[in-house]
Formats: structure tokens, C-alpha cells, sequence
């Protein structure tokens, strides 16, 4: 799943990962078949790993967003792109957290279905018909509801859910009751391994799948995903919340383009786009700029801003004291893959071709990671 990715320069945040999670975090993006990766600990780490090499890439590309949002495990890419965890601690999260779920899973016999063509309240109407363990766990769009919980209990809550006017319910292939109170145990592993990392308060706005809102005291947070496991996720009130707040672009990272799909549902007039590989980066930054600007809940477009397709931003690859390279000037033109400077010991090199247009760091400076360094105009 990570092969359209293997080439571009945001792949070296899975050597970083691999370190930190002890494992060959290549071999699985890369070798791994469907039975491996399907199982919950390799999945989580995957899709979370592949969503930041792509936001890696789309921040190289100047492009940075105004509020941030995750389904589920997306919760924890949400969270690093905001700052309010750091890339390290966010794969030994999502290592931890698969991990958990797995035992949780294996403990206790459960699995989920989706719902379609049925209103919220009469999914949980549904549920609580049944004498037995079922719950909502997700709510995605309107009309597509997910129940989780004992696969007898799911037999019976989606015949009661036809009864009540469900075109259909659908068995998903999962390894588990997710986001029901089957998950406990996998919540208080969990905990001990959220209160280790280090918290700090988010650069932009995350909102959480337990309520839907944003949350600005980093502190919080560690709470908030250790409810999210037994919880529902409410995507669907999360989508208004956006809204509410003026957001009218919306960029899916990552894998797949299930949320995509979900917000068009959910929102009418909603822009929706989607980052899969390294050839959606240059109609990422197309669409951006030829789109009406909005106002800061625009992403990537604040204050009348515009994003323009000739135009590059290169970021640091780590936290440091940043040197340029000397003799590059602004006017000099440079290739893929040509030395602009260092960050500490790592290097900073430019994935374009172009002109160095000016510095945004300056020599002697500290930068953090994914801090713009040079702006280049491409050739």
C-alpha cells in the first residue's frame, strides 16, 4: 500500500518509524500481503504512516491546513499534523493502540456492520430491541450508520433495523467490536501508554470523535482517545461542525477515499478533494488555487492568500539549527534531489525543479520539523 510513495522524499519518515517502532515499517507498506495487513496492528500502523508520508508531501508543497479532523485511528494523523503530539510519540501510540485492540478482540468474539438507508435514531432504536450486546459505533453519513458488538446481536439489531426501513445491512470484514465498551480492555492498556507521551496544545483546531468539537488544551487529549475507543465515532456531526465553523474545503491523506466519499454525502455545495499518491499533489495545489478564497477556514488559503501551481515550498526534515548551502542565492536555479542546506545533521534537499525565489530560514536559525526553509518557483 505504500509503493506510489517508495520514491518521494516524504518515504524517509518510514525509516524514522521503523526506528521508533522497533520493526521493519517498510517491508509491511511495501511486501506485505492483504492477510497481513488487514490484521489490526499492522493496519493501524500502515494507515497512519502512509497518511503522514502523504501530509509530509503536501506540506513540502507549501499547502498547510486551517482545521484538522480523523476517523477513528485518523484521530492520531489529526493530532501529529496539528502538533499536539509529536511524530515519535504518535507511532508508538498507533503501535500500542493496535496492539491492544488485537488482545481486546481476541478476548472478546465481536465484529460490525453498516446500516445503510436508516435514519440515526432509529439505528439505535434498532439496538435496543435487542436482549444482547450491540451499540452504535460509527456514525458516518447520513444514512450510513455502523452497529458493532456480539455477531449474534448484529444478526438481530439489522433484522430490526430492515423492520424500521434499512435498505440494507452489511457485514464488514473486521476483527473486532470497535468503539463499543468490548474494547475496555484495549482502553486501559491504552491509557498508560497516553499518559507517557508528551502533550502540547495544538497549532490549528482538532475536533474529536467523541463530541465532535475542538479541543484546545493539548492536556485534554490523552482522555479524549482513551474514551474513543469505547465510544462512537459521530463523523457525521463532525462534518457539520466544520461547516459551522466556515470550513468549505475539505482534503482527504491517505488511503482511500472513504471520508471523501462521506462528506459529499453529508455536505451539500462542500469542495471535497483527496491526496493517494504523488500524481494528486500538483491537482491538489491546481484546485486550490483556481477555487473561489473563502477565508481562513479555506485550507491553505487564508486572509485572500492564493496558491499557485508554479509555486514550492521546501521544509525541514527535522528539528535543528538550519545552515544553507552556500552560494545558492535567491535566482539560482536548482534540481530534484540538489542540496539547499542542513538541519543539524540532516539534509535538506529540494524535491523540485526551479528557482530559489528567497530563504524563510535564515542561517543560524532553530526550525521544527516540516518548517518551511525555501521558497522556489518551479521551472
Amino acid at each position: 500500500m505504500g509503493a506510489a510513495w517508495a520514491d518521494h522524499p516524504s518515504w524517509e519518515l518510514v525509516s524514522e518509524a521503523s526506528e521508533v517502532a522497533g520493526r521493519d515499517l517498510g517491508a509491511l507498506l511495501l511486501d506485505a500481503d492483504a492477510d497481513e495487513l488487514v490484521q489490526t496492528h499492522n493496519a493501524q500502523l500502515a494507515t497512519f504512516l502512509t497518511s503522514l508520508v502523504t501530509l509530509d508531501a503536501v506540506e513540502r508543497t507549501g499547502v498547510e491546513p486551517a482545521r484538522v479532523a480523523g476517523h477513528s485511528l485518523g484521530e492520531y494523523t489529526a493530532l501529529v499534523a496539528a502538533g499536539a503530539v509529536s511524530f515519535e510519540d504518535g507511532v508508538r501510540l498507533v503501535a500500542e493502540r493496535g496492539e491492544a485492540m488485537k488482545v481486546a478482540a481476541e478476548e472478546q468474539n465481536g465484529t460490525m456492520a453498516a446500516v445503510l438507508g436508516l435514519d440515526d435514531d432509529k439505528v439505535e432504536i434498532a439496538c435496543a430491541r435487542v436482549d444482547g450486546d450491540v451499540w452504535v459505533a460509527n456514525f458516518n453519513s447520513p444514512g450510513q450508520v455502523v452497529i458493532a458488538g456480539d455477531p449474534d446481536a448484529i444478526e438481530l439489531a439489522g433484522n430490526a433495523a430492515k423492520e424500521l426501513g434499512a435498505k440494507r445491512v452489511m457485514g464488514l470484514p473486521v476483527g473486532g467490536a470497535f468503539h463499543t465498551p468490548f474494547m475496555a480492555p484495549a482502553r486501559d492498556r491504552l491509557r498508560k501508554a497516553l499518559d507517557l507521551a508528551e502533550w502540547r496544545d495544538p497549532a490549528v483546531p482538532v475536533h474529536a470523535n467523541v463530541d465532535a468539537l475542538p479541543h484546545p488544551d493539548g492536556a485534554a487529549w490523552a482522555g479524549l482517545l482513551s474514551a474513543q475507543l469505547c465510544s462512537p465515532v459521530r463523523w457525521r456531526q463532525t462534518l457539520h461542525e466544520l461547516e459551522d465553523a466556515g470550513v468549505t474545503t475539505f482534503v482527504e491523506l491517505g488511503p482511500g477515499t472513504v471520508l471523501t466519499g462521506m462528506a459529499k454525502r453529508t455536505l451539500s455545495g462542500a469542495r471535497t478533494l483527496s491526496v493517494t499518491s504523488p500524481a494528486d499533489l500538483d491537482s491538489l495545489i491546481e484546485s486550490l488555487s483556481h477555487g473561489p478564497t473563502t477565508g481562513a477556514a479555506d485550507l491553505g488559503q487564508r486572509d485572500g492568500e492564493q496558491l499557485f501551481a508554479t509555486e514550492r515550498m521546501i521544509v525541514s526534515p527535522a528539528a535543528g539549527i538550519f545552515t544553507p548551502e552556500p552560494g545558492l542565492d535567491p535566482g539560482h536555479t536548482v534540481d530534484p534531489g540538489r542540496l539547499l542546506g542542513h538541519v543539524g545533521e540532516d539534509e535538506v534537499r529540494s524535491a523540485f525543479a526551479g528557482s530559489v525565489m528567497g530563504w524563510l530560514a535564515v542561517d543560524g536559525e532553530r526550525v521544527t520539523m516540516s518548517q518551511p526553509i525555501a521558497w522556489l518557483r518551479t521551472s
